[in-house]
């Protein structure tokens, strides 16, 4: 085996910095971006009903004119209502649901992309010569996976903000890539090293490549989920007559558009987690001379495997839509979390590679 490059080691742990870095400042960013929204969402909102109230007003004295001229009050213009300048829908609760862009530029949030996009590009690097150190792919350990993890996570956002408007999930993806790295750093680093002989198998590229990618997808599909619980109780409250506490949520499409999209999104990481299922039974045979052996770290793979499978079954043939169907998506992404970590830290079996394995 070639030996273990310490500079291209370094110099990964370097952009892994640099990445967290962008990562937490981007989060800032989107935050930055919401609270801006939300406080000019109210001076609109309290604008409109003010010129609302002067509308009322006008309608009383057109018909007190009325009367004294002996006209109709159609005969007297009303004042012209204002216009809506925040790019919300005529409704102002929602954006739209097809997610396209609209409405003025939101400068803080296109500055929070940018940072995003070097997060992803230092992430990325970091990847690379962490690769390039070992002299292997670099997702042979659970500081691999979880760097990698968080790579993919805002690199998928990235490339669906191409053609969507997703940027009101910017603070759950930076947010989350963020919390991948500072667990990838603090609890789960290993120094760059060559693999175990069970894993020295081009398996790996195809078995983990297609579970760290499904993992990303199902965390975007979280974040949404978690959002559509936000915006359907803010949908009720709004409906019945009560104060919109959450402006900010004007950016986020509907509950249902939302929950569309994570149906959509889960569809695409279901048959992934199937491959990664199927390859890595596969490759078991050829490690280990037989495909399933319930292993701890199998069983919760195909636990996982379930739970999405339920969720896609239950809300295309057995009407498990709004929260429910959120909330099952929510528990799937939480085994999927189990799996990775207690399972692999705290359970004995033959994926656990000195209690860092992926």
């Amino acid at each position: 085996m070639p030996p273990i490059n310490e500079s291209f080691a370094l110099l990964s742990e370097r952009f892994m910095l640099v990445a967290g870095i962008a990562y937490a400042v981007a989060f800032v960013a989107f935050a930055w971006d919401l609270m801006t929204y939300s406080k000019t969402t109210r001076k609109v909102a309290a604008t409109s009903a003010a010129a609302s109230g002067q509308v009322v007003r006008d309608r009383q004295l057109a018909g007190v004119g009325a009367a004294i001229l002996g006209v109709g009050p159609a005969d007297i213009a009303e004042r012209p209502s204002s216009k809506r300048h925040d790019g919300a829908p005529a409704d102002g609760v929602t954006a739209g649901d097809s997610m396209r862009y609209a409405g003025p530029r939101r400068a803080v949030a296109r500055v929070a992309v940018a940072l995003t996009l070097l997060a992803v590009a230092a992430n990325g690097a970091g990847v690379l010569f962490r690769g390039l150190a070992a002299g292997r792919v670099p997702w042979g350990n659970m500081y691999e996976f979880c760097t990698t993890g968080g790579f993919l996570v805002s690199a998928v956002f990235l490339v669906v903000l191409i053609r969507r408007d997703l940027r009101f999930l910017g603070v759950f993806v930076t947010g989350l890539s963020l919390l991948m790295l500072a667990a990838a750093s603090v609890s789960f680093w290993t120094p760059a090293g060559h693999l175990v002989p069970a894993l020295q198998s081009y398996w790996l590229v195809i078995h983990v490549s297609i579970a760290v990618l499904s993992s990303a997808l199902f965390t975007l599909t979280f974040a949404m989920s978690v959002l559509q619980l936000i915006q359907s109780r803010r949908e009720g409250a709004i409906a019945g007559g009560r104060d919109d506490r959450l402006p900010f949520m004007r950016l986020v499409p509907t509950a249902l558009s939302l929950e569309n999209m994570s149906y959509r999104i889960n569809g695409i990481a279901f048959v992934g987690w199937t491959l990664t299922l199927m390859f890595g039974s596969i490759w078991a045979e050829k490690a280990w001379g037989r495909f399933w052996g319930w292993d701890t770290k199998e069983v919760w793979t195909f636990v996982i495997w379930v739970v999405f499978a339920g969720y896609l079954h239950a809300r295309a043939t057995r009407g498990w839509t709004g929260t429910r169907a959120a909330w099952l998506s929510i528990v799937g992404y939480l085994c999927v979390v189990f799996n990775f970590t207690i399972v692999n830290v705290y359970f004995s079996g033959l994926h656990s590679y000195a209690g860092v394995g992926s």
